[in-house]
């Protein structure tokens, strides 16, 4: 049930359903519209004619034909005037009304493009936050793995305020002496890592760096072990992770799994767990923040001002290029 946004051409995922941004009359349009009939063919057309006109904020299904995709689902989004006239609630529910479909049809994928956002006038940063509102509240609740694709980065366009913030965090972390700095850094917690292993935890009412700073523990065990003392259940991790429960089924079965950094990063933000503690995870799986990278850099922002929203995140990552996180 992960969120994850790509740059792509939408008629060429491999999804068991895309999403057309559809003109309310049985024609075909421009844009995502018209790449979407030309891919899939004439009879993607004689379909949508069956369906007539549609309403804004709809939603219907047709075969996919030519397509990858084995099914289209033809939504009506929204054009903008000025936020006053129902505009997002109207675009919430093409989403929704979307993923629904999708679900009645056995579809355990779906990919949409970035609705209303073209011609229809809708500023993208609205855009996508509406969308990533209205899907996360559909995912959180259902298995659906849901991508928003995205043809060209200039179509992405996040909250100014928050991408200002987090450049200008870049800015001041990114530069030469703190590279020297983490080395030295990096040294000492080593050092400290080392000398806890001789450590002997006897007790049971540990704190939370206790039992990370226990060695003898994988990054699984460690894992569960940051689960209970959280209070979670399996599902609230995963899902507030943008991991599916097929990958999280594998950390818990395994307790060898090794984890890539970005899934590390993933569950130290489900788990709401501050820089410290997030070090110490990463150093589980043989990983360290490093101020030469900037997704890194990033994360390291977030985690600094308790910022827990792995979508906005992951917005963040997708505008400078960065992969994101879970999935």
């Amino acid at each position: 049930m992960p969120l994850e946004f790509v740059r792509n051409d939408i008629t060429k995922m491999q999804v068991d359903v895309i999403v057309n941004s559809a003109n309310p009359r049985a024609i075909v349009g421009g844009g995502v519209d018209r790449a979407i009939h030309k891919a899939a063919g004439p009879e993607l057309l004689i379909a949508r004619q069956k369906i007539g006109n549609i309403d804004t904020g709809e939603a219907f299904i047709t075969p996919g034909y030519n397509l990858l995709a084995q099914y289209v689902i033809h939504t009506v989004g929204p054009v903008w005037q000025d936020g006053k006239h129902g505009e997002r609630e109207l675009l919430a529910s093409c989403y929704k009304n979307s993923l629904r479909l999708a679900t009645d049809h056995k579809c355990s994928s779906i990919a949409f493009p970035l609705i209303s956002a073209g011609i229809f006038g809708c500023p993208p940063e609205i855009a996508i936050a509406t969308a990533t509102r209205a899907i996360r509240e559909y995912i959180d609740e259902h298995d659906l793995d849901v991508y928003m694709v995205m043809f060209d980065r200039e179509s992405f366009k996040i909250s100014n305020s928050l991408f200002n913030d987090v450049q200008n965090y870049i800015d001041e972390v990114y530069v030469d002496e703190h590279l020297a700095q983490e080395r030295c850094n990096n040294y000492r917690r080593r050092r400290e890592r080392e000398a806890a292993l001789y450590k002997n935890r006897v007790t049971d009412s540990r704190s939370l760096d206790e039992m990370l700073d226990d060695m003898t523990d994988t990054f699984s065990e460690a894992l569960f072990k940051l689960i209970d003392a959280k209070g979670m259940t399996d599902p609230q991790v995963y899902k507030k992770a943008n991991i599916n429960r097929k990958h999280f089924s594998k950390i818990r079965t395994n307790q060898d799994y090794k984890p890539k950094k970005s899934t590390v990063f993933a569950l130290a933000i489900a788990l709401e767990l501050n820089l410290a503690e997030t070090r110490e995870l990463l150093a589980r799986a043989g990983y360290a923040f490093s101020h030469s990278n900037v997704s890194d850099v990033i994360i390291e922002y977030f985690l600094r001002h308790g910022k827990y929203d792995i979508d906005s995140i992951n917005q963040v990552l997708f505008e400078k290029g960065e992969p994101t996180l879970g999935c």
